[in-house]
């Protein structure tokens, strides 16, 4: 019965379970046990217009979101790719100090106690790292 109102099956039912949660809880407001059948179409057939009265979203604003994501993800894997080739050019040393600086986030101090050597080494070693990545990087 559904199927008269909806545009798809999808719609019929939706539109049909609502009516039936609807009667259910409205199950106290039926009068007359013989005429349940026009009860219930009649809830089916409100339930129908409060569906298509509704506000719907517009499915095209949300393409144009989803594909500006796609494209952001693919520039991020290429920028991770070229950061990933940069990091290549570094040596042992210099991929080990940035990690500790970047990805363990520890100051100069931190990372002058872990390695057990000056700070002012820390501090000129991470500067030249970062300059030959910046370097690598922009080529």
């Amino acid at each position: 019965m559904a199927y008269r109102y909806a545009r798809n099956a999808g719609e019929a039912e939706e539109i049909a379970q609502e009516a039936l949660l609807r009667a259910w809880r409205r199950r106290s407001t039926l009068r007359d046990a013989s005429s349940r059948k026009s009860w219930l179409a009649a809830i089916l057939r409100n339930e129908a217009f409060r569906y298509y009265s509704r506000p719907r979203p517009d499915p095209t604003d949300l393409a144009e979101v989803f594909e500006g994501s796609e494209d952001a993800m693919v520039v991020s894997t290429v920028e991770r790719f070229d950061l990933q080739a940069a990091l290549e050019v570094l040596s042992e040393r210099e991929r080990a100090l940035i990690a500790l600086r970047y990805e363990e986030d520890l100051t100069q101090p931190a990372i002058a106690r872990r390695l057990g050597i000056p700070e002012g080494t820390v501090k000129v070693q991470l500067h030249r790292a970062r300059v030959k990545l910046r370097r690598a990087y922009a080529s």
